[in-house]
């Protein structure tokens, strides 16, 4: 098989590329790197234990946020070790059986996290379109259902287009074009027939991505409609005050995403670490800034990491 000079791959062995052109500063940029890292770590991990710990946060619009940043966690824990064992020039190889474990959980947790993101919408439409059955809509039982849910068609779904790439002739050189492993970028590799899985990923990603971007457009249209309808302007600012949040967390979770897919499809013309650059707002941006948001524009969030911080200096 081919590969790049100075390389000696196996045939189930890949190369995954850091930052082209930047590779004698590396060390300088895993720095910023590991610091979003940490901060994606240990920001989700701050949500998870403040709505864990304190009881007045058991209620089903903080049961999705702890949804959303277990999701978060999990997407960072995925990836950290590829990203930053390239800047660190630990290693730039990842085997084929790693590549297809990696690429599983990247594309599961993306699906999981905007199936969250479509059940906080539907969070914020009970509870303002119809706020005195919010209680007996949204209950415990029920939030557990839609969990096993989110996860069962997150994951589920996944695994017929991942599993196959395991069978594939990878007969190009086996050079990725992110820090991490993809499905498409593994498949620019293969020499077999991939028309099942062309297909297949291209029905799951309509199927989730834009039909939930399209329900959660939907929830909004008639959360608007409905705020519109009551009649004091102070009571329509705070019922769409308690929106802000979920909007930011869905803007920048599919504004990479669309970004990432129109790089992929029509800037093949485009330097190499655009399309890096590019992959790396998409794996880190939102679980960087979800914590941030939630923490910043949701009160009873914010007062618990104030309390918690205070404690800690005393």
């Amino acid at each position: 098989m081919s590969s790049q000079p100075g390389h000696n791959f196996s045939t189930s062995t890949f190369l995954l590329i850091g930052l082209p052109g930047l590779e004698q500063s590396y060390v300088w940029i895993a720095i910023p790197f590991s610091s979003i890292y940490a901060i994606v770590l240990l920001g989700n991990c701050m949500i998870l234990h403040v709505i864990r710990t304190e009881q007045s946060l058991h209620e089903p619009m903080f049961y999705f946020l702890a949804m959303l940043a277990l999701t978060d966690l999990c997407i960072g824990l995925s990836t950290v070790h590829t990203v930053l064992g390239i800047l660190w020039g630990l290693s730039s190889d990842i085997s084929l059986d790693a590549c297809i474990g990696q690429s599983f959980f990247i594309h599961s947790l993306s699906f999981m996290e905007s199936s969250v993101l479509l059940a906080m919408s539907f969070d914020r439409y009970i509870a303002i379109c119809n706020p005195l059955r919010y209680s007996s809509i949204l209950t415990d039982a029920r939030i557990i259902k839609i969990g096993v849910a989110i996860i069962i068609r997150s994951f589920l779904f996944t695994i017929p287009a991942i599993i196959r790439l395991k069978f594939f002739s990878y007969c190009r050189p086996h050079i990725l074009s992110h820090s991490f492993c993809l499905h498409q970028d593994l498949l620019r590799l293969v020499c077999s027939d991939i028309r099942f899985n062309s297909f297949y990923a291209l029905g799951l990603v309509i199927c989730t991505l834009m039909v939930d971007s399209v329900l959660i457009l939907v929830s909004y249209v008639l959360i608007l409609k409905s705020v519109l309808a009551i009649a004091s302007r102070d009571e329509r600012l705070k019922s769409f005050q308690t929106c802000v949040s979920h909007i930011c967390a869905v803007l920048i979770f599919y504004i990479p995403i669309i970004s990432l897919t129109m790089v992929h499809r029509f800037g093949k013309h485009l330097s190499p670490i655009v399309h890096v650059l590019m992959g790396n707002i998409y794996i880190l941006f939102p679980p960087l800034m979800n914590p941030v948001i939630y923490s910043v524009k949701t009160q009873q969030i914010r007062s618990r990491i104030q309390r918690f911080f205070s404690w800690q200096r005393y």
